[in-house]
């Protein structure tokens, strides 16, 4: 990140300790400064007490301008709301000029990424190396479970019940839950960690350690689902080539549950979702599963 003017030093600091307070991950407040940081970059120096929605309206306007997507726009919005709401309660500040702006309006129906069953076990039999075990572990936990790539590498030893066969998972908004792990997944994780790499630090908890003796990054974690998918295409010519990512996983999960019957709570239940809502999206039909349910209908009448 560029250095910036001295003017905002105390209201990015105060903002970095609010949100370590709330319990933010690394990630997220990596995120949330990168956006912040931008924000400010376009003030000019202009102070925040005289900052105006106007100026919020105009910095978002010119990030569209760039071609990011809505949902990114969205998000840097987010992320300004929630530094002057932060300044807001530490009393740093007063009012905040990001709030009550409207959302761009994302694409509706638009159907997630997703992996069949069939190309599910596909990805995984692609994945390769010299920490082959670790990886099948770590993309079984997000395809057949439903992880966050964040929520992977949150995981520490502890939050695996070897008794109950369940995994303790840390996800969005400081929530736990607990998810049943499946009969053919518990040999995957059971040998991920019999061959867990020594940490660097002999209290380092973290359930998957990389090469260097640390916690595996997320950044590590798309990495190497990048270069899975890579090989998983391979042939596939460049037009055709479906722009998947790690987060794919977890569609793939919710898609396949739903496709064997599973009730939507249950589904928002196990991916973490605090609103039914953000489940639906999954509720997706494909093509061919149009296809037969209008070959069901029948027409009793003649010409």
């Amino acid at each position: 990140m560029k250095e910036l003017p001295e003017i905002y030093e105390e209201a990015v600091e105060a903002f970095l300790i609010w949100m370590k307070d709330a319990g933010y991950t690394k990630y997220t407040q990596k995120s949330y400064l990168s956006d912040v940081y931008e924000l400010l970059d376009s003030l000019d120096g202009k102070p925040l007490e005289r900052v105006k929605r106007l100026h919020i309206v105009s910095y978002l306007t010119s990030v569209r301008e760039k071609g990011v997507s809505d949902a990114t726009r969205n998000r840097k919005h987010a992320s300004v709301h929630c530094f002057f709401k932060a300044l807001n309660e530490l009393e740093v500040l007063e009012g905040n000029p990001a709030a009550g702006i409207k959302k761009s309006k994302t694409e509706k129906n638009r159907l997630p990424v997703f992996l069949d069953e069939h190309s599910l076990e596909r990805f995984i039999q692609h994945i390769d190396g010299k920490y082959k075990t670790r990886n099948i572990a770590i993309f079984l936990l997000m395809g057949y479970m439903g992880l966050r790539v964040g929520e992977v590498n949150a995981l520490n030893l502890s939050d695996y019940n070897p008794e109950a066969k369940t995994l303790s998972v840390l996800g969005k908004g400081r929530k736990w839950r607990v998810i049943p792990i499946p009969e053919a997944v518990l040999p995957f994780l059971e040998a991920a960690l019999d061959s867990r790499l020594s940490p660097w630090r002999s209290k380092e908890e973290a359930m998957f350690i990389s090469q260097k003796g640390k916690r595996l990054s997320i950044r590590c974690i798309q990495q190497i689902a990048a270069d899975t998918f890579e090989r998983f295409q391979t042939g596939v010519p460049e037009a055709r080539k479906i722009a998947y990512s790690s987060h794919k996983l977890r569609h793939s999960f919710a898609t396949m549950l739903l496709r064997r019957g599973a009730d939507l709570r249950t589904v928002q239940e196990l991916l973490g979702h605090s609103s039914i809502q953000t489940t639906t999206v999954y509720t997706h039909i494909t093509s061919r599963e149009k296809e037969e349910a209008m070959a069901k209908l029948e027409l009793r009448i003649s010409i």
